[in-house]
């Protein structure tokens, strides 16, 4: 569902105009400026300075234009609009008690979360509201995606949040969640805001393309991913989710056919973000260690590195993955020995695939890669690298525009941040 304050919005009040007189423009030659350009009902703003109406019936550009080749004027332009820096959409988090979708979602709106508002206002302002026009593939246990026998769709997720998918476990058309993980990931990507339902979506224009790889135990082997990487690739998607990881002994002898389809994404022009690891190791499980991957690892509600998140030399970026900081003396973000910050909320089902909230318990790189995921979309949304960029082009763009919180070997090039990375870049 896409807000209504989505829509086209002015940046200025129609029909008016502010015009600054040079200091040698008389009274009379204010009331010719007046006469021949079509303006009129002037409100002084300051001693030179004139608020006016549009008389004519001319747009306000074309009014502004005339009025900046008279010898009169020293300066005239549209009555600009200003707004709240980012929108916040109305969603209830967790019921009309609480404060909003920002009681829960440390994620997307607080210290250290991942700027949305922002960057939600950045593509409403390029006509392109929450990632619109972008699919983004969700590899995956599935998504809670349609009704279907026993199964639902997730309240916060609309029949037209989705392309056609495929379930690989099964070997049928209907990817459907046995487990809440995937539905949970496609949440944080792309589910509806500004509904009045439950919490936000980070892309939550943007398609979602349920492909299931994942058994209902959350497991899938390398064949059956790859397949799912490949479907992905020839049915449109622009991202790929990668929310797993294989054990940290494999080595890339030990998936050569993952490692094929990852390089076949690439050349056909696919970003794949995958989640680093939950072992709290010091190097990267695969898929996320493969080259043309981008690498996630996850950061606390306190902007530390989780103690869970695997790490390394390796590691691209960082993103909100909830839970317990790490113990690195010496960074003052992290405290191990406090109360934990918060968990990663998306609405997913409950005990049952028919009935749906948000569980708490939900904290891990696997929560994190799909902030990057969501971000690349409203990147490639906004345009600001052009109508197809590369996932090579992507990728050093959100580096580049990362929030840097340490060594490199912790965070990567830093904290992904939305807002900057959908900026529009400044004139030249």
């Amino acid at each position: 569902m896409l807000p209504a304050s989505a829509q086209a919005t002015t940046s200025h009040v129609p029909g008016e105009v502010i015009v600054t007189y040079r200091k040698s423009a008389d009274r009379a030659d204010r009331a010719a400026v007046q006469r021949r350009t079509g303006v009129g009902q002037p409100k002084v703003i300051a001693a030179r300075t004139r608020l006016m109406r549009i008389r004519d019936g001319r747009s306000v550009a074309a009014t502004v234009a005339e009025l900046r080749a008279r010898p009169e004027v020293a300066a005239a332009a549209p009555n600009a609009i200003a707004r709240i820096s980012g929108w916040v959409p109305r969603d209830p988090g967790r019921g009309t008690l609480a404060s909003g979708w920002q009681s829960v979602q440390w994620n997307f709106a607080g210290p250290f979360g991942v700027n949305a508002p922002d960057a939600w206002q950045n593509l409403i302002n390029a006509g392109r509201p929450g990632g619109r026009g972008v699919t983004v593939a969700v590899l995956d246990t599935g998504v809670a995606y349609a009704r279907r026998g026993r199964f639902r769709r997730s309240p916060d997720f609309s029949a037209g949040d989705f392309v056609t998918g495929y379930d690989f476990v099964d070997n049928d058309r209907y990817p459907n969640d046995e487990n809440g993980h995937g539905t949970h990931v496609a949440g944080t990507i792309g589910e509806s805001t500004d509904n009045d339902v439950g919490v936000t979506g980070l892309a939550y224009g943007a398609k979602i393309m349920p492909v299931r790889v994942l058994d209902q135990l959350g497991s899938g082997d390398s064949v059956t991913i790859s397949a799912g990487i490949r479907y992905a690739v020839k049915r449109g998607a622009q991202i790929i989710n990668l929310s797993f990881e294989f054990d940290g002994s494999t080595t890339k002898r030990d998936v050569p056919d993952l490692l094929a389809a990852l390089r076949y994404a690439n050349r056909h022009g696919v970003l794949v973000v995958g989640a680093s690891g939950n072992s709290g190791a010091s190097s990267l499980a695969y898929p996320a260690r493969a080259p043309t991957v981008l690498s996630v690892g996850a950061v606390t509600e306190h902007g530390c590195e989780a103690d869970y998140s695997n790490s390394g030399g390796d590691l691209d970026v960082v993103a909100p993955g909830g839970g317990p900081d790490a113990d690195l003396p010496g960074d003052p973000n992290c405290h191990p020995t406090e109360p934990q910050g918060g968990d990663i909320y998306q609405i997913t089902f409950v005990g049952s695939v028919r009935r749906f909230g948000l569980p708490r318990e939900f904290v891990g790189t696997s929560m994190a890669a799909p902030h990057v995921s969501g971000t690349a979309a409203l990147v490639i949304a906004s345009g600001v690298l052009g109508p197809k960029p590369s996932p090579a082009a992507i990728e050093a763009h959100l580096k580049a525009t990362a929030r840097p919180l340490g060594p490199v070997t912790s965070y990567g090039a830093g904290l992904i941040d939305a807002a900057r990375a959908t900026a529009p870049a400044p004139p030249t």
